[in-house]
Order: C-alpha cells, then structure tokens, then sequence
C-alpha cells in the first residue's frame, strides 16, 4: 500500500503576551509560517497565574492563525521555531512573549508542547502533541487535561471560527486540485 500524504491543517498560535503583538514578531512569524490571516483581540489571561512569576502582572491572550495550510507532521518544527523566538523575546532569561502553536484539524485542536504526559505522543525534537479538543455536535468538547483557557466559552468561540476558516481553506484546496 502506498502511503497518502497527511491532509493538510490550519496552524494557528496561542499567544500569551506581557508586550502585545510587536510588528517584529509578526514579521518573523510570517517570514517563517507564511501570512497571517487572523489576529484576535486581546483579553486578561486570568484562568491561571502559573505564568505571572516569569511573565509578571497583566499578561493578555490571544490568537492568530496563519493563511496557508500546513503538514502536520511539522508541529515538532514549528514549536522548535517558536522556543527559539520566545527566548528572543526574553527579558533576563525570562519570557515575555508565549507562543504556542497547534492544529485545527476538521476534528480536533491539537496543541504541542516540551511535558510529556500519559495522554501525550512523542512527535520529535523532544516535544509532545496532545489533543486538547475535539469537535463534536456543533461544538468543541473538552478532557480532564484540557487548559481552562481552552475549555472556556470565548476561547472555544475563537477557535470554532478557526475551524470554520480552516474548512473553507480546505474546500479551496480541495477544488483547485
């Protein structure tokens, strides 16, 4: 049997910031993942101040997700990329900038990150996947590991929109081939 090619997904990030969406963030994100097609507004990240020790008060949220589909055997590559960024954008070894890439798939939202744990695959690079989401009668459902931010209404809402763009690009794709 021949092996298919993965069908393509959306790439979009979580950005938790302390210093907005600087435009010399965006142009290197873009340089490396392509345009980006949606940046949400900001909002008070309060689910959790596991990040207020290193970040420091008044961390905002938001999302971006990016124009061209991507493999998704890439997320290991893209995370490497975006810790790289992240320590560029550190302020005396601490991170002021959060970016965390993941995948909207027809399915499911997969996020990637450095903590294995039992519901975690190694995907390389020393990094782990997990489904943190999956889309189910009209909506997202969450699991006992999903972050609070995730299983809120408004990120949901965010990330539902997310799919609705990514169903549409794959139509497209679908269509010019």
């Amino acid at each position: 049997m021949t092996p298919r090619p993965y069908d393509r997904v959306l790439l979009f990030m979580g950005v938790l910031s302390v210093r907005g969406f600087p435009s010399s963030l965006r142009e290197r994100l873009e340089s490396l993942f392509g345009k980006i097609s949606i940046v949400t507004e900001p909002f008070p990240f309060s689910f959790t101040d596991y990040y207020v020790p290193e970040m420091g008060d008044g961390i905002e949220r938001f999302f971006i997700a990016f124009e061209d589909l991507v493999s998704p055997d890439q997320l290991a590559a893209i995370k490497t990329e975006t810790d790289m960024i992240e320590g560029e954008y550190a302020e005396d070894g601490e991170r002021k900038i959060n970016l965390d890439p993941g995948l909207i798939t027809e399915g499911s939202v997969i996020l990637a990150t450095t903590k294995n744990r039992a519901h975690r695959v190694a995907i390389g690079c020393s990094l782990y996947a997990e489904v943190t989401l999956i889309y189910h009668s009209h909506g997202f459902e969450s699991f006992p590991w999903t972050y609070a931010d995730y299983r809120s209404a408004e990120v949901q809402s965010i990330l539902l929109d997310f799919r609705r763009r990514y169903l549409s690009l794959r139509k497209l794709t679908m269509e010019s081939i």
